[in-house]
């Protein structure tokens, strides 16, 4: 089966689940509250449905168009434009005639779902699973930054000791800290064996979107090869796999970037000395016409340990986890509203690359967390046809005492409507055009 097919069957099983659960966030407190609901729908139904059956009051189906889902709740206004029901009388089984605050609690009850769903499933991976970590101690050659960590003093080898005071059960999360967690400081222990603590600009995060450098820490390779290509010049010297680069034209090389800096000055003339299962040789030749050698580095040495959790580490771990997720998430929305952010947006391709290309029960849990969070932010924007649109007028309800009309109520839903179909559009778009493009 090809990886495109697997990303399509997990996507589609995991909006499934999400789209289902969303709704029932709304159903379960309108039925409490002894609200008629009319329709509960996967996918939408636009002219005909899949399947339905009628229960009771409420018809059961799924729908052929696979971009959400919606329950029907008698007596409000929402995607169905339903203005001939609205011009009758307010009837005691409806929306409207209930108490703002039940009307409240059952708009809010799909977003509340979402993000408690997003939590209970990282809690159950991290039981499941354990947590991968990858501390300082792991990385023996350190980091290795780029040019705009090191204007601010970060040096290529440093150990990674605190970030605000904090060690990081995975050293390489420092460049999710850097760009959305407004870090103050990084202390690190560099290569002369100096410990210094490293001030971090309070716009570092914009300096990264700008610059495009959203890794700017990389751990430092050994200069092992990992692969060498063929007929190229170290091919025809000689060099095969897992040869360890020892030294280049008489300067020691201690690692991947040394190597990479020294090639850099040197002429097309090599001499190499290299060690081969123990033993050390050396060997002359020329490099390729455009400097380089034809190798490259070996990254497998980057081991990450398992740790099992037992079950309250996992619950306490898995909602902190789930809670910086929501932050991160919430931090790099900003950028949204910029020309480089606006182009990245993505849309149901983008979403589907989440998964992993091969069956992985880990990886489709994983992801299907992130969206439920996901969709649990988005839903509660206060855009007119989101959950948060709803909330936003019943709040307005709340604290005035005066219900916007319902006129207001169906043009308002109708600019969130299709204000919503033209961010849906530009966002598969931008998939198509790097689908084209890319």
């Amino acid at each position: 089966m090809s990886p495109f097919v697997i990303k399509a069957i997990q996507l589609l099983l995991s909006l499934s689940l999400l789209i289902v659960l969303h709704e029932l966030g709304h159903f379960i407190p309108a039925r409490i509250f002894n609200t008629r609901v009319e329709k509960f729908f996967l996918f939408f139904d636009v002219k005909f449905a899949l399947f339905k059956k009628k229960i009771g009051e409420t018809t059961y189906g799924i729908g052929w168009l696979p971009l959400g889902g919606y329950v029907k709740i008698s007596g409000m206004i929402d995607e169905s434009m339903d203005t001939e029901q609205m011009a009758q009388p307010a009837q005691p089984w409806e929306f409207r005639s209930k108490p703002a605050w039940q009307r409240l609690i059952i708009m809010l009850g799909g977003v509340t779902v979402n993000l408690i769903l997003g939590f209970l499933i990282y809690m159950m991976i991290l039981f499941v699973w354990g947590k991968n970590t990858l501390y300082t101690e792991d990385l023996p050659l350190g980091l290795e930054p780029t040019a705009i960590a090191q204007q601010i003093g970060f040096q290529t080898g440093d150990q990674l000791l605190t970030v605000d005071g904090q060690k990081l059960d995975n050293v390489l999360e420092i460049n999710k800290f850097m760009f959305l967690r407004s870090v103050g400081s990084v202390t690190v222990k560099h290569p002369n064996g100096q410990t210094e603590k490293i001030t971090i600009p309070k716009d570092f995060g914009k300096q990264m979107f700008e610059s495009g450098e959203l890794m700017p820490f990389s751990p430092v390779m050994p200069a092992i090869l990992d692969s060498v290509i063929p007929n190229s010049a170290a091919a025809k010297a000689g060099l095969i796999q897992n040869d360890k680069i020892l030294a280049l034209n008489g300067t020691t090389i201690s690692n991947w970037s040394d190597f990479k800096e020294k090639m850099i000055d040197e002429s097309q003339d090599i001499t190499l000395v290299y060690e081969r299962n123990r033993s050390k040789d050396t060997l002359q030749f020329t490099s390729n016409l455009d400097g380089t050698l034809g190798v490259y580095p070996q990254t497998s040495s980057i081991q990450f340990t398992n740790e099992k959790l037992g079950l309250a580490a996992s619950i306490t771990e898995g909602f902190n986890y789930g809670y910086w997720i929501l932050y991160d998430y919430v931090a790099q929305f900003q950028y949204i509203f910029t020309k480089k952010g606006a182009s990245q947006l993505g849309g149901f391709g983008a979403i589907g690359n989440m998964f992993p290309s091969t069956w992985n029960w880990k990886g489709f849990w994983a992801s299907t967390a992130l969206i439920s969070i996901i969709l649990a932010f988005m839903n509660i924007l206060p855009i007119p046809a989101l959950d948060g649109g709803h909330v936003m007028f019943l709040a307005y309800e709340i604290v005035t005492g005066r219900k916007p009309n319902d006129k207001f109520m169906e043009i308002a839903q109708m600019f969130g409507f299709f204000l919503l179909m033209a961010l849906v559009l530009y966002a598969n778009g931008n998939d198509l055009y790097r689908l084209i493009f890319n």
